[in-house]
């Protein structure tokens, strides 16, 4: 591989650091997009393959439908969706809470309250419910996947392998995965390594645009920029694909104000 000068490594640095303070990985769906973007991941169930048109109408919707009946859980996963979906994270939980207690057994809604958790920067207690949300005995590979994603987040990369390793045995070669595990080499700067993992889930899934764009970051990052704007582009519509680069160039463009700000990911269009 080529040698980074110290400069490359200090702005690497900065931007790993400024990606481990929010939850870029995606483990147990994903919402949908068509470039980069500050979407976070999605740690929630299938509910989150699709984004709403317009999530204060959905607010609405089911918010009264939470009212009417507390045990409705797929009103509760939506209503907490829309939540997140303006912005109002600390309240996604919140009614992810009243939710579990209220059905304090069912795992998609303790796989939804550790995704809110995880939104809102909650990341032990994210680990402690997603952990919940299956049992040894009957693993699920995109809890497993969430929980790498949530320990990455509080710098414990080492662990967070270990639970993809467990995800890989179930699901081998699981692009969202794959992708989860280049990322957690990326926020702990060994970039090569990441880029080696996540090509081979570009290779698994060419058309996702979430492995796509963290490729193109990490390529960045290595400083082959215009190798990273031909990975964001290919196989796009030229406008599709002129407004991605854009949005790349201005992620690596982002020198000091990065520690403030977060690795734009595009989550995938899958919902496994």
């Amino acid at each position: 591989m080529f040698q980074k000068s110290p400069r490359q490594f200090s702005r690497v640095g900065r931007l790993a650091g400024a990606a481990s303070s929010v939850v870029l990985l995606l483990g147990l769906g994903a919402c949908q997009t068509s470039g980069p973007s500050d979407i976070t991941g999605a740690l929630g169930d299938k509910a989150e393959a699709k984004a709403s048109a317009d999530p204060r109408r959905d607010m609405e919707t089911y918010r009264e439908r939470v009212r009417a009946n507390p045990k409705d859980a797929d009103a509760a996963l939506q209503y907490a969706k829309a939540l997140r979906a303006t912005g109002q994270r600390a309240q996604a939980a919140a009614v992810m809470e009243q939710a579990t207690l209220a059905q304090p057994g069912n795992k998609a809604l303790l796989a939804g309250y550790g995704r809110a958790l995880a939104d809102n920067g909650n990341f032990q207690q994210a680990f402690d419910v997603l952990g919940r949300a299956h049992t040894p005995e009957d693993p699920d590979w995109r809890i497993l996947s969430a929980q790498g994603a949530v320990l990455d987040q509080m710098d414990r990369h080492d662990e967070a392998r270990q639970y993809y390793a467990s995800a890989l045995k179930i699901v081998p070669d699981e692009p969202q995965v794959l992708s989860n595990l280049g990322l957690s080499y990326l926020l702990s700067k060994d970039l090569p390594l990441a880029e080696e993992t996540l090509r081979r889930a570009r290779e698994r899934a060419p058309s996702d645009m979430r492995v796509r764009t963290n490729l193109a970051v990490v390529v960045g990052l290595e400083g082959r920029q215009s190798e990273a704007e031909t990975i964001m582009k290919a196989d796009l519509p030229p406008e599709e694909g002129t407004a991605n680069v854009a949005a790349l160039k201005r992620l690596l463009a982002r020198k000091e104000a990065a520690r403030s700000e977060k690795i734009p990911v595009a989550a995938s269009k899958r919902a496994d």
